[in-house]
């Protein structure tokens, strides 16, 4: 049996200053800290003690500091990946999302969807982003280990998901798994039909005040 847990970074700067994400290296809030904390103790009472645990991370700063909080309980260290970034927003990152929006040019409903110029310079085609996340998914998921927490970023969790159905690249430009910031979302692999289920998507349970516990 193999379960991956799939974390998007909870509340980071550019989410509350309104700017474009991308690879413009934010850092999570005060609030984004403390579910990150959440986040880390959800996950520590999900994987028995003594398993042992893998590590992988995006190495933007809002990821890293999600994985931190991660590995402090269960004593490894992230493996960093830059592979595992959101996409690249190009000249946009860090700009006000106003900027993206008054330029973003949205793909086709049908037609060449994953080599399309979305009007940015410098931003990476979704076919540049879904080879670089399915890539660094192939070599995870080429260890053994039976328990992994990938921590990545909103945009990417649909490209962590595609992968791990192995979803063909050439479909993929239609593909949209959506998860809220901070969310977990559940990946398990039986040993005997080998089926690779998608548990749950997007959980946020961890993150509400009024849970009981």
């Amino acid at each position: 049996m193999r379960t991956l847990y799939v974390v998007t970074h909870p509340e980071a700067t550019h989410h509350v200053e309104g700017v474009v994400g991308g690879w413009h290296d934010a850092q999570l809030t005060p609030a984004g800290v403390r579910a990150a904390a959440s986040i880390a103790q959800t996950l520590r009472a999900q994987v028995p003690d003594g398993a042992e645990v893998e590590l992988f991370s995006s190495d933007l700063r809002r990821t890293r500091r999600t994985a931190e909080e991660v590995a402090e309980l269960f004593g490894v260290r992230p493996v960093l990946d830059r592979r595992l970034r959101e996409k690249s927003y190009g000249k946009a990152g860090g700009r006000p999302q106003e900027w993206l929006d008054r330029r973003f040019v949205p793909p086709p409903a049908v037609g060449e969807r994953l080599e399309h110029d979305e009007g940015v310079e410098g931003a990476e085609t979704k076919a540049a982003w879904v080879k670089r996340i399915y890539a660094a998914m192939d070599e995870i998921l080429q260890r053994p280990c039976e328990h992994q927490i990938i921590v990545t970023h909103g945009g990417s969790l649909t490209f962590v998901v595609a992968s791990w159905i192995r979803m063909p690249i050439q479909s993929v430009g239609y593909a949209s798994f959506r998860a809220p910031s901070g969310s977990i979302t559940t990946l398990r692999e039986d040993d005997f039909f080998h089926n690779r289920q998608v548990v749950s998507l997007g959980d946020t349970r961890h993150l509400d005040p009024t849970k009981d516990g």
